[in-house]
């Protein structure tokens, strides 16, 4: 088996219509064309630019909102529908290029490793983009009946009037969505798996819903990772740029084939309440050289409560439940040493002198992640302000969760090995 890449592109504050095709190049086995959001050939560069404080605070905003959906899996829902993702990847933070139906059309869905199954907009969708999915000219789509197993793993299933296909419709956040139960060929790179089954969207309500499909790499029944398991093995792994990158590329590789050797491992743990996410054991978090003082149940792995600790490709900004955050801010700032500290938004550990801050890390079972400079800290665009880019979970939220983001994940490899349920993390310079 060869080694799977897919480009990845990082954007915070817009939406996918599609790719320039004068910018377009022909991609070489599994290497995919990659683009910076910011660059002259991304077809996601906002018209208007905003300023960092409105960039950071929108940011916050968006992290908010995922926060409150990722508690409300863990607290309330064993089974995650299809398309239940959509609110909190109104800007998705990573995209791959996938080719969907026969002959193939080319769509850019977001990467989700807390959602399973897939979604696209489909033609005839109200409410969604212009740059859908024509399941007409497709020769090989096909809806899915209610009789299908697949039909069982979504909530709430129902039937149309000829019972011919499984429908499903739900609300959520802002939105509703109503969408069909269908199969059809993606490929990936030069990949090509046939009767996939995906939500094929036909009606959209409100401000929640992204323009653009959802890839789920969960550990769901209608994920790629289970859809796949005889292609990839249910192992993948990313590497995520730093956000200051000129190129700012970064890789999805999928199977066993081409992960690195040399490499440290902590074991993956499952929540029944909601299987689908990546929990690891956090045992304490280090800053400097002093472990914290953290109260051991702040960050205990408990199925029943649903604490504990996720790895989360979606959320941008660390959130720590409040013991442990506050823990960290303090040791933080009494070794930053600089008296007037201020805030921006949700970040309360903001300067507007320089600092050497000390390295943070994050102590896993039979694994420490030591995070540089880069991994914790945000700076203004003229360099006046920095952040510790990291806080503590929104006071609106009665969340036991702490989640990991992707800004912390910068410039790793992330291996996902399901079959030996562990997860893998090294140093990687991304770009």
């Amino acid at each position: 088996m060869k080694t799977h890449i897919f480009s990845l592109v990082f954007f915070l504050f817009s939406v996918a219509q599609g790719l320039n095709p004068k910018c377009e190049t022909q991609d070489q086995d599994s290497n995919l064309q990659v683009l910076h959001i910011y660059s002259p050939c991304s077809p996601f560069r906002p018209s208007k630019p905003l300023s960092w404080e409105e960039d950071v605070l929108q940011t916050q905003a968006k992290d908010q909102a995922r926060l409150q959906y990722l508690s409300s899996l863990v607290a309330k829902k064993s089974v995650v529908p299809i398309a239940s993702g959509r609110q909190i990847v109104q800007s998705p933070t990573y995209i791959v290029r996938a080719s969907i139906g026969t002959p193939p059309q080319t769509l850019l869905m977001a990467m989700d490793t807390s959602n399973d199954a897939a979604w696209i907009p489909c033609t005839g969708c109200l409410g969604c983009s212009s740059t859908v999915f024509d399941n007409a000219k497709s020769t090989t789509f096909q809806s899915l009946g209610c009789q299908a197993p697949q039909c069982k793993q979504v909530q709430n299933p129902s039937c149309d009037g000829s019972g011919n296909t499984c429908i499903f419709n739900m609300t959520y956040g802002g939105s509703t969505i109503a969408a069909n139960l269908s199969q059809d060929t993606f490929t990936l790179a030069n990949d090509s798996v046939s009767s996939y089954t995906f939500g094929c969207l036909q009606k959209t309500t409100g401000n929640s819903v992204p323009p653009q499909g959802l890839l789920g790499l969960g550990r769901g029944p209608l994920s790629l990772l289970s859809q796949t398991q005889d292609l990839y093995q249910s192992t993948f792994s990313y590497c995520l740029p730093n956000f200051r990158s000129a190129n700012f590329s970064g890789s999805l590789r999928l199977g066993p084939v081409g992960q690195p050797v040399r490499i440290k491992y902590t074991p993956l743990l499952k929540n029944p309440r909601r299987p689908s996410l990546y929990f690891v054991n956090l045992i304490g978090i280090r800053v400097g050289n002093k472990v914290v003082d953290i109260p051991p149940s702040a960050i205990a792995f408990n199925p029943t409560t649903g604490g504990g600790t996720i790895i989360d490709s979606g959320t941008v900004f660390t959130r720590l439940v409040e013991p442990a955050y506050v823990a960290v801010r303090d040791e933080f700032q009494r070794r930053v040493k600089v008296a007037n500290v201020t805030s921006l938004g949700g970040f309360d550990t903001c300067y507007t002198v320089p600092i050497v801050a000390p390295t943070i890390t994050f102590m896993f079972t039979n694994m420490n992640v030591t995070l540089p400079q880069d991994n914790l800290l945000i700076h203004s665009t003229a360099g006046s302000i920095t952040c510790l880019a990291m806080a503590s979970a929104p006071d609106n939220v009665n969340s036991v969760l702490n989640v990991i983001a992707n800004m912390q994940q910068q410039n790793h490899r992330i291996i996902f090995d399901v079959p030996n349920s562990r997860l893998g993390v090294a140093r990687e310079l991304c770009t």
